[in-house]
Formats: structure tokens, C-alpha cells, sequence
């Protein structure tokens, strides 16, 4: 069979974490398989449906790299569609028009939670003659729905699961001003986009079952259905802002790398054996549904950071020298030139080492695209004593005979100045990492030297040395 899969977010706010983690789970699929997979937007609720949301949708997965197949699909679009078969099913007697009011139905809905019911409607227009309708009343369509039996789904994560009809109510599929309800909806889009498999969040279990009345109703044959359980935060609440619930814009603005993020999604529910590093090419031969259990997922920042920071460590120094880029510009306030980019690339090396975030990696790498003179921090400002001004003279009057600028000459060269002169290296070593990265913490000193060059490193020593 030829998997068809979707991933079909509600424009109504941005990308969260665990509408990712489906997007990537579908593509996933789709990709193992050799299928495809579609984006659709549901964009039935107006009211609240934006092109903000739409745009934070679109990027986000492009940000993440599960790229689509086809044109996006939006919902609202399909409306007459969505209406022309729920007049169908009307016509073959597989639904009916419903002429309760509002206060009817919640007359109703009051009167059952009074004697400890669930509510539910309770079929008062299914089996009525129309022509009792109240003058004025524009109906909805229901779908009369069995009464008698089960409907089961057997849910490739969740197992089988049975419902006895009797506690399922007739669905509304058009409301009274025509508009297709979104449960209506969404099975006739799956139906026609030839949808096989639908991988979503458990929070949509309850929904399948009254869906599955209505793909037989229609005549159709269900897709396989994947209920994925939800992402928690580490103390096993549900996830909220503080534990990591923010939209995938955010983490990217955080400094994730999204094959970071696309790695750190997978393992949020899904697992093949003890494995936790595990790059996109391997995700997409090992992933299938067998993999994902059926418990909550829990959110955990150290686990994203450490990953992050493997694949900072594994990724190009190019490509991570424009990436830095807009963070470093950030930092400054303004552009940085090429002889800046060119030193960080130089350095990247050293600098991605201990960098969880790409944050963090522009923070260590300020130093590098720092206009002269640069300003010591306070730390670094102690060092820089009269004393240490004095022996920073004389180191740069000794660097400046080196033949060759290169981290084993310069390492010669300064541990024999400071033997020369009777210091510990320290002496000679702390102030000249202070007035050359204006810090006391950096990528290791002679690595510095060497990827500043001779004439910006005696030019920052001067500085300091006054």
C-alpha cells in the first residue's frame, strides 16, 4: 500500500513543540515508506484562524527541514465541498435535519446534568417529520448515527479500543448557516487527499470514533490510525511555557540547530533501543509506529541542550559562522565586517567545544568581532594591574621579532619570555588572554593569538598596556 499521510495544524496560534514533534513523526513515516506527505491547513475557525499563525506554521516546518509534498491544502476553501456531501448523506437518509434551538438543546444539556448524565443529544429531531419544524428555524445536519453496537478503532499505538454507540451522539456535520462543522471536515479532506495513515496527538482519540461512523456513513474505508501521547514537563505536569511549551520560532531564536531539534522530537516518545544520538538519514530508515509507546513524553531542557551540542561540535565551522552571524550582530548592535567573520571561522574550532546554543557560541565569540580598544570585563579589568601593564610591554616587544605567528611558536615563544624573566607563565599568560579577549575564560590563548594574527593581537596588547 502507498502511505499518504498529513499533517494538519489550526492556524489559530504558533508551531508548539508538540505540533512539531507530529509534523516530524508524519514526515517520518512518510519518508520510511516511501510515501508522501501533505500539509493542510484547517482553517475553518475563522474567527480566530490568522495569517500570522499560517506564516509561524510555514516556517517553522521549514525551519525544521520536513519539507511537504504538493501544495498546501486549506480547509476553508473546501467548504462547498465539505456541504455538498453532508447534503449527500442527508439525501440517502444517512443523516437528518435537526430544528432544536439553542435553548432547547440547553434546556436540555440541564436537565441531564441535573439527573447525573453526560450529555449528549438525545436524537429529538432524528426520526421526526420535518414538516413539524417551527416556522424560522434554519436546521443543522446531523448524521443519525448506530445506535446499537460498538465502534472500534484499532489504533496502532493505542491498541483496540471499543466504544459502545449508545454513549456516541448524531454529530453535527453543517450548522445552520451552512458552514461544515471541522469533524466533518476533516474526514471528507482525509477521504479526498487519500489519506492512509493519520498520526496525531491523543487529545484526538475521542474524536476518531464518531469520525469512524461517519467515513462508513460516506461509504469509505478508514485510514490506520496513530494516537500519539502527549509531551509532559519533566515534573510530569502538563506541559506549559515554563517547561518548554513555546513555538518552534522561539528555539530557534534560542540558538537550536533544527537537526538538533528534529533528533531531540524524535526520541520525545519514540525509541529504538538505547540509542540517543541519531541523524535524520538513520531516523528515517528506523522510524515506525512500533516504535512509539503510550506513555506521556517528558520535556527536558538539559537533554536538548546536550544534544545541541553535539551537533553544534559536528557541524561546519562555515555553516556555523553564518548561522552566529545575526546573533553576533545582535550582541553589537550592528553589522559585523568580513575580517570579524573570517576570524570567527578561524576560531570556530576552538569556540564550539563548550557551546550548548548557538547563543552561547556568539557570546564566546564576541571577542573575536570586538571593535579596539576592547572594554576587559571586570574580571578580566583586575588583572590588568600596573604591574602586569609592564611585563604585557615587554611581551610585545618579544612577539613582535616572532618569525612565524602559529600556536607552537607563540606557545615557545611566551613560555620562554616568561622564563626570561623569572615568571610563572601565569603572570605572563592571564593578563595577555585579559587584553586579548577583554575576558579571563576563553578558547585556549595561543589559539587566540594565532587566529587574531600578528597585527590585530599586538594591536590589542598596546591597547592595554597603554
Amino acid at each position: 500500500m502507498s502511505v499518504t499521510v498529513r499533517f494538519a495544524p489550526s492556524p489559530t496560534g504558533f508551531l508548539h513543540i508538540g505540533g512539531a514533534r507530529t509534523a516530524l513523526f508524519n514526515w517520518l513515516f512518510a519518508r520510511h515508506h516511501g510515501g508522501k506527505f501533505l500539509l493542510r491547513i484547517e482553517d475553518t475557525d475563522r474567527q480566530r484562524s490568522t495569517q500570522q499563525a499560517i506564516d509561524a506554521i510555514v516556517e517553522g516546518l521549514k525551519w525544521l527541514e520536513l519539507h511537504w509534498d504538493g501544495d498546501i491544502v486549506f480547509q476553508f476553501a473546501r467548504a462547498e465541498r465539505h456541504a455538498e456531501v453532508a447534503r449527500r448523506l442527508l439525501a440517502e437518509g444517512k443523516a437528518y435535519c435537526c430544528y432544536a434551538t439553542p435553548q432547547e438543546l440547553e434546556a436540555m444539556r440541564a436537565a441531564q446534568k441535573a439527573k447525573g448524565q453526560s450529555t449528549r443529544y438525545d436524537g429529538r429531531w432524528r426520526d421526526r417529520d420535518p414538516k413539524e419544524a417551527p416556522p424560522g428555524i434554519k436546521p443543522v445536519i446531523r448524521l443519525k448515527a448506530p445506535l446499537t453496537g460498538d465502534t472500534t478503532v484499532k489504533d496502532r499505538v493505542q491498541g483496540e479500543i471499543n466504544v459502545a454507540n449508545a454513549q456516541l451522539d448524531d454529530m453535527v456535520l453543517l450548522r445552520g448557516d451552512g458552514t461544515p462543522t471541522y469533524m466533518h471536515s476533516v474526514v471528507v479532506d482525509d477521504i479526498d487527499m487519500g489519506i492512509t495513515h493519520v498520526i496525531r496527538g491523543a487529545d484526538h482519540l475521542t474524536n476518531t470514533f464518531r469520525q469512524v461512523q461517519l467515513y462508513n456513513a460516506i461509504g469509505a474505508k478508514p485510514p490506520e490510525f496513530a494516537h500519539i501521547p502527549l509531551i509532559h514537563g519533566p515534573d510530569g505536569a502538563k506541559l506549559s511555557k515554563r517547561h518548554g511549551a513555546l513555538g518552534v520560532e522561539a528555539y530557534r531564536d534560542l540558538g537550536y540547530l533544527p537537526e538538533a531539534m528534529r533528533n531531540y522530537l524524535l526520541r520525545l516518545g519514540w525509541a529504538h533501543g538505547d540509542d540517543e544520538i541519531i541523524a535524520t538519514e538513520q531516523a528515517i530508515q528506523w522510524f515506525d509506529l512500533g516504535g512509539v509507546g503510550q506513555s506521556p513524553a517528558r520535556f527536558d531542557f538539559a537533554k536538548l541542550d546536550s544534544l545541541n551540542g553535539h551537533y553544534i561540535r559536528e557541524a561546519p565551522d562555515a555553516r556555523l559562522t553564518a548561522l552566529v552571524r545575526p546573533f553576533l550582530e545582535k550582541a553589537r548592535g550592528g553589522q559585523v565586517d568580513q575580517h570579524g567573520l573570517a576570524r570567527v571561522q578561524r576560531g570556530m574550532k576552538g569556540l564550539k567545544q563548550r557551546a550548548k546554543t548557538l547563543v552561547e557560541l556568539a557570546e564566546a565569540a564576541r571577542f573575536y568581532v570586538a571593535a579596539r580598544p576592547l572594554k576587559p570585563d571586570d574580571k578580566a579589568a583586575r588583572l590588568l594591574t600596573q604591574e602586569a601593564k609592564a611585563v604585557l610591554k615587554d611581551l610585545a616587544r618579544h612577539l613582535a621579532q616572532q618569525r612565524h605567528w602559529d600556536e607552537q611558536d607563540l606557545e615557545q615563544a611566551v613560555r620562554a619570555f616568561a622564563e626570561a624573566k623569572g615568571l610563572g607563565l601565569g603572570k605572563a599568560a592571564q593578563p595577555l588572554r585579559a587584553a586579548l579577549t577583554g575576558s579571563t575564560a576563553s578558547p585556549g590563548l595561543f589559539e587566540v593569538m594565532a587566529v587574531l594574527g600578528r597585527e590585530e593581537a599586538l594591536a590589542r596588547i598596546a591597547d592595554q598596556a597603554g
